[in-house]
Order: structure tokens, then sequence, then C-alpha cells
């Protein structure tokens, strides 16, 4: 298995791929840690899977047993890194790393509960509960998270045609990404739920799109027990 690597990857790190017929890709998001546990944002500081989330990978990798990926790809983040080879060795399959796929930075907010971020920062705590981008305090804009995640799925995706690839991530990036590969205004757009811990989205090219670019969700938020 590879080591995770460390953070700093942005969108330009991966050149336009088309994606081919036949291609899938699964999103799933990482097992439980002690700060989902409690509340606290997590972004980009590397919380480690607790017991929880150690056996919520376990589930998710026997659900994939019948119908296994061909490739996985993880962010480098812990809680992901090791629910990814949690399934990879599971399914005899190695995993690599992409900082692409990192979650959402949150800057000062990381580490803090919706309490603790309402109290110290009132004004800008509403307007991100309204889901519009927040200024001072460091936090990626929903737009460059949507991209970078995009170009990381299509890259993988378009790497390996034909391909099932397994991409293990973060509930803001997963769900911003797949806004960036439906084409779905990720400043706009509320579409999209975000993942339970360890449950995945499917989603396959759409047929048709001349640039070879978009995609189809076909399913969404599947429990880390389901199997098909």
């Amino acid at each position: 298995m590879s080591e995770p690597a460390g953070p700093g990857s942005s969108e330009s790190a991966h050149p336009t791929a088309r994606l081919g017929e036949g291609s899938r890709l699964l999103l799933a998001r990482h097992g439980q840690t002690d700060h989902n546990r409690a509340g606290r944002m997590q972004g980009q500081i590397d919380i480690p899977l607790n017991a929880v989330g150690l056996g919520q990978a376990r589930a998710l990798a026997r659900s994939l047993e019948a119908s296994p990926p061909d490739v996985i790809v993880a962010s480098p983040l812990r809680r992901a890194y090791v629910t990814a080879t949690t399934v990879g060795e599971h399914l005899g399959l190695r995993v690599t790393t992409d900082d692409g796929l990192l979650e959402r930075g949150f800057g000062q907010w990381e580490g803090l509960t919706g309490d603790e971020i309402r109290r110290g920062w009132p004004e800008e705590y509403e307007a991100w509960r309204e889901r519009r981008n927040v200024a001072g305090v460091g936090m990626e804009t929903r737009t460059e998270v949507a991209r970078r995640v995009g170009a990381a799925c299509r890259h993988h995706l378009g790497s390996h045609d034909g391909d099932t690839v397994l991409i293990v991530a973060h509930g803001a990036a997963i769900t911003l990404g797949i806004c960036d590969l439906l084409d779905l205004d990720p400043e706009g757009s509320r579409a999209i739920s975000g993942l339970e811990n360890c449950h995945r989205s499917v989603l396959d090219p759409l047929y048709g799109d001349p640039d070879g670019r978009l995609m189809r969700l076909m399913s969404h938020n599947l429990p880390p027990a389901f199997t098909r």
C-alpha cells in the first residue's frame, strides 16, 4: 500500500481527461472519527478513525465484494486513507493518494464545534449556514473545492478507461465534487445532500456529452451494508 502524501495539490495537477463509456465512479466518505461524534469541524486536520469508523470501513469492504472496483484512490488524510486501505486489503487492491481529494479547508474554524463558531463569528456563521462563502477565516470557497475535486475525479476515471474507480474522500469535498461532475453551480445548488460516514454514491459518464466531462448520478448515500 502507498503511504499517504502531504497536502498541497490543486486542479492544475490534473490534465483534462475525457470520460469513456463503461467507466464507473464510486465516491465513498471515510468512516467515523471522534470529531464526527463531537460535531467538530474537521476540514484538513488529520483525525484518525475511531473504533466505529474502522467497523464501518470493514462493512464497506464487504459490501463491495460482489462488484469490486478496479482502482482505489484516497485523500491522504488518515481517516480517508485508512478507510481506503481497509477496503483495498480486503479486495486485494493497492491504494494511491491524491491531494486533490482533500477535504474543504475551513481555516480558523477547524477543530471547533458549531456553538464555538457561532459565538466567535456570529455573522460569518450565519453566512455559512446559508451556504454563502465566508471571508476572513481562511476557508476555501465552494467553487474552489468543487473544481479541485471534480478535476481529480475526471483525471482518475479518464486514466482508467472502462474501469470502476473508487474514490474515498470527505463529506464536503464529495458533495461539491459531485456538483462539478453534474455541471451544477456549487455556489447556488442545494440539490446534493452530504454523505453519511462510509456511505457512497455511484456516477456514470453522461452518454452524449460532447465534451466527455459530465456524469450522471445513479445512486446516492448508499449505506456501507448495501450490496449490489
